[in-house]
């Protein structure tokens, strides 16, 4: 009985490792689910990447340097409540 003892309890410690190497957290059927994770992720990055460009582009209009006078005059008569709903803008240039 003792001799079978420590062949047992080697398979039982090998096969919790093997129980964990598959089917733990971070075991091969979880492969599948990082896969998915990592593709939400990189569509997240790039919604993000587009937004990054859109306000970089937003803010390279209203520079001082080179300000869009019609963007600013845009967003301060937005901002600042400057506008009515029935007002009309004719430029002047």
């Amino acid at each position: 009985m003792r001799r079978l003892l420590l062949p047992a309890l080697a398979l039982v410690i090998i096969g919790n490792f093997a129980t964990y190497a598959v089917a733990g957290d971070n075991g091969l059927l979880a492969w599948g689910g990082y896969e998915r994770a990592l593709d939400d992720r990189r569509a997240e990055l790039s919604a993000l990447e587009a937004e990054r460009d859109a306000l970089s582009h937003r803010s390279a209009l209203l520079d001082p340097r080179s300000a869009d006078p019609d963007m600013a005059e845009e967003l301060v008569r937005r901002d600042l409540g400057l506008i009515r709903d029935d007002e009309i803008i004719i430029p002047l240039d």
